[in-house]
């Protein structure tokens, strides 16, 4: 199955990448500096701070080889080296950030994470982090022949669909799809409630239904639940709610998402194994809701 993300040949994203070491796995520019969003940042679309993210086989040698051509991009750890640097970049995330840097006349961030770390989080969803990205529209920019890292990249757009799909209710429009989607990787998080815009989904899907079409479509053409109609804008689903369907699709989630779904339904000194766990979940009437609060829980 050919790799279902956007594919760019935009000069200035290009100009920009001729600027680091060409030892990528995987580079893409996100976020509202690439993509029209609605509300009031999308009328600085054309200023806002372009981001990127680069995934590498070898961080300490690819830091290295940075330091050397953008030695000014970094904090005060430059003066600690490549090892530090990639020591303090395995914390949290597995990806570490060099923000505010001019580059091509605009201000850019970008943040870099090995390839092990990215394929982790993509089948895992051990973070979300940067999987929750690669959820939404992204301008790949630059892809190795990793074989893995494919496999990982259309696992990670599948689970985010059978999530939905057990959040949502057996009938469903094809935006309450993408919204759902969009919103995975912001389910209890704060900024979405203090902050920032809580409307930031809305404003993310609405003006790029074309592109979520597009990431997902053959996807969804390729679920025996859904008769995809996207001219319509309309997904007739069939969605499997009785306990058994609802079973199959729950062992069927990133483990990180079924051990926090499971954490919420094991009393403490129980000790019950996940699948028998995965089953009541199934009966219960509230496993959709029981889905989302997995999502929700601490990482």
């Amino acid at each position: 199955m050919a790799l279902p993300v956007l594919s760019s040949s935009a000069v200035k994203f290009r100009r920009v990448l001729a600027h680091f070491p060409q030892e990528l796995s995987l580079a893409f520019a996100y976020g509202s500096g690439v993509f029209r969003q609605a509300g009031a940042s999308a009328e600085h679309g054309e200023t806002n701070m372009l981001d990127f993210v680069f995934a590498v086989d070898d961080v300490v040698t690819w830091h290295m080889m940075n330091l050397s051509k953008n030695r000014s991009h970094y904090s005060f750890l430059k003066f600690f080296g490549p090892k530090k640097i990639s020591t303090i970049q395995g914390y949290g995330a597995g990806i570490y950030y060099n923000t505010l840097v001019p580059c091509n006349g605009r201000m850019i961030k970008y943040g870099v994470i090995s390839t092990d770390a990215l394929i982790e989080d993509l089948f895992h969803w051990k973070t979300l982090y940067v999987a929750g990205r690669l959820q939404k529209p992204v301008k790949i920019l630059a892809q190795s022949e990793n074989s893995r890292l494919q496999a990982a990249l259309v696992s990670n757009l599948k689970s985010a669909v059978l999530a939905s799909f057990l959040m949502l209710p057996e009938s469903f429009s094809e935006e309450d799809l993408f919204l759902q989607i969009a919103g995975l990787s912001y389910s209890g998080d704060f900024r979405m409630i203090i902050g920032e815009d809580r409307f930031k989904v809305q404003n993310i899907v609405k003006p790029n239904i074309a592109h979520f079409q597009k990431l997902y479509s053959s996807i969804l053409q390729g679920c025996p639940q859904v008769v995809y109609k996207h001219q319509l804008g309309r997904l007739e689903a069939s969605i499997d709610k009785s306990p058994e369907g609802q079973f199959t699709q729950l062992m069927a989630l990133p483990k990180t998402l079924q051990q926090k779904i499971t954490a919420l339904m094991n009393p403490p000194g129980k000790n019950r194994d996940v699948e028998e766990i995965l089953l009541q979940v199934a009966h219960d009437p509230d496993c959709g809701y029981l889905v989302h609060q997995g999502r929700s829980g601490p990482v």
